[in-house]
């Protein structure tokens, strides 16, 4: 099975987020569906789509965020500006990240506070760049 998933994976065959959710074990379908749902909770007007063989949002046309499944962790990315500007808060919270993208520990509760706050970040830069 994990051969299989791998091999499904890098051959980008899902065509939509829900397809994409179905790979994973139950446990991480959960938490992806809960990041799915938070993320159009705070958006209205949102499309759904891949990116990067990721699931993807598009706000006003823009890519808002990306997230990503993966054996240890769900992998967030906001983009760089995203990052840095909550660089302080994933330090304090001991998350791994990058130039592009943090890391949530699949065994811990997602963190519902902080994704909310990028959210509403990204959809305020892309708001700032269309005027």
């Amino acid at each position: 099975m994990q051969r299989f998933f791998y091999f499904y994976m890098m051959q980008n065959t899902f065509k939509n987020i829900d397809e994409y959710i179905l790979l994973f074990p139950i446990d991480v379908q959960k938490k992806l569906l809960e990041l799915r749902k938070v993320i159009h909770l705070q958006v209205p007007d949102l499309e759904e789509y891949i990116g990067y063989q990721m699931p993807a949002f598009r706000y006003k046309g823009k890519p808002l965020i990306y997230f990503a499944g993966y054996k240890k962790h769900i992998g967030f990315y906001p983009g760089a500006e995203g990052i840095r500007t909550f660089e302080t808060d994933f330090k304090e919270r001991k998350y791994k990240f990058s130039k592009g993208a943090v890391q949530f520990p699949i065994h811990e509760s997602l963190p519902l506070d902080l994704i909310i706050k990028i959210i509403l970040f990204r959809a305020q830069e892309i708001e700032q760049k269309k005027s």
